[in-house]
């Protein structure tokens, strides 16, 4: 039986913390604070879908007038 490397649609709040590179804690507050991305509970787990997740990097990078200046 072959392996299929394929990629979930939904990411864990550890795995969104590795993107982000920041602890898996600090998502849990951003979460909290409303300031994440909009993610939703599957029994104890919260996940994010990565569609949402790439949607709020994007208003984030977006939103950086810093950014902007320098390119």
């Amino acid at each position: 039986m072959s392996e299929t490397n394929t990629v979930s649609p939904c990411m864990t709040t550890k795995e969104l913390a590795d993107i982000l590179r920041i602890t898996p804690n600090a998502v849990r507050m951003m979460r909290h604070r409303g300031l994440g991305p909009r993610g939703f509970r599957r029994g104890r787990q919260v996940l994010y879908r990565r569609a949402v997740v790439e949607e709020w990097l994007a208003a984030l990078e977006a939103a950086d007038t810093l950014a902007q200046r320098a390119a």
